[in-house]
């Protein structure tokens, strides 16, 4: 028995041996060539699809208003476009130039502020210890789920009180107020600002508003340039909160203007021409910001992905 036994023990070796090696989960260079095809054909064709209604603006830009209503909506005009943009300068007294300046200064003037508010706020809930900060941190992030449209009708009740409405100050001053952007900094300052850094200033004899403003704010730089980028994107954008505040024209961001041009083609069709240019030239600063401060934006965002 005990001879059997080795013998097939011994028979059953070499085929262990022989055995053909199982395939790995490594990917052929043909299946890799494709899947990167694939990828690469869906992203072409989401950025087609996203910068679709821009081409068309640009495109339409070019045309009269004869040729913007009988040639097709990606064909191009007779090249019109330096006429319609010296029309819509000079339309109306340069009432658009008053728009699109009084949309900077709501936009650039009003996210600076938040940007700078956000960070101090961010800075302090990471940094200070005091007697019911996580409760009021949570008061702010419920601030996040109430949307902007929801409060406009109590804004716009104490801006009345307050004798702002229908001035600058009615936009700027709600602007100021960004409670993800809070979020943020706090998420910002956890991550770029370490307590070591701090104690060595304290020891050196600087105060918290010294420390603050020559180490703390330069070091989160890359959250300020992020928040910044936010908020002037939604102040840019902000259309419904300008129509509730505003009634002088003068005082019109370069939406609510453009808004009021579009109510009137109905009646004057000749005002398509102005509409279509000013939402060319009023996309302009979004695209400028971005690829100018993307540096800080892709920090950014990396730096709060990894934290």
């Amino acid at each position: 028995m005990t001879t059997l036994t080795h013998g097939t023990s011994a028979a059953r070796q070499p085929t262990a041996r022989h055995r053909t090696p199982t395939r790995t989960g490594r990917r052929t260079p043909t299946s890799a060539l494709l899947s990167k095809t694939v990828v690469n054909g869906l992203l072409v064709l989401a950025a087609c699809y996203t910068l679709m209604p821009v081409s068309w603006l640009l495109i339409a830009a070019t045309k009269n208003h004869r040729d913007l209503f009988a040639t097709s909506g990606f064909a191009l005009g007779d090249m019109n476009l330096l006429t319609n943009l010296r029309h819509l300068f000079t339309f109306d007294d340069g009432i658009y130039l008053r728009w699109f300046a009084n949309s900077i200064l709501y936009s650039v003037v009003g996210s600076a502020a938040c940007s700078l508010l956000c960070v101090a706020t961010g800075y302090a809930f990471d940094k200070y210890d005091f007697k019911g900060k996580e409760k009021l941190f949570g008061l702010v992030l419920g601030g996040v789920l109430v949307p902007s449209t929801v409060i406009q009708l109590p804004m716009y009740l104490l801006a009345t009180k307050a004798g702002v409405v229908n001035t600058y100050w009615a936009l700027l001053l709600p602007a100021l107020v960004n409670p993800f952007g809070v979020y943020l900094a706090r998420v910002f300052s956890e991550g770029y600002v370490p307590n070591e850094v701090l104690e060595a200033a304290h020891v050196d004899g600087a105060g918290e508003l010294r420390t603050f403003a020559r180490i703390g704010l330069p070091m989160l730089a890359p959250g300020f340039m992020t928040i910044f980028l936010f908020s002037f994107t939604a102040g840019w954008n902000n259309f419904f909160g300008a129509l509730v505040m505003l009634n002088d024209d003068h005082l019109y961001p370069v939406n609510l203007g453009l808004f009021m041009w579009n109510s009137v083609t109905q009646q004057q069709p000749e005002y398509y021409a102005l509409v279509i240019t000013g939402s060319l030239v009023a996309v302009l600063p979004l695209i400028a910001a971005f690829v100018c401060l993307q540096r800080f934006w892709r920090s950014g965002l990396t730096a709060g992905a990894v934290k």
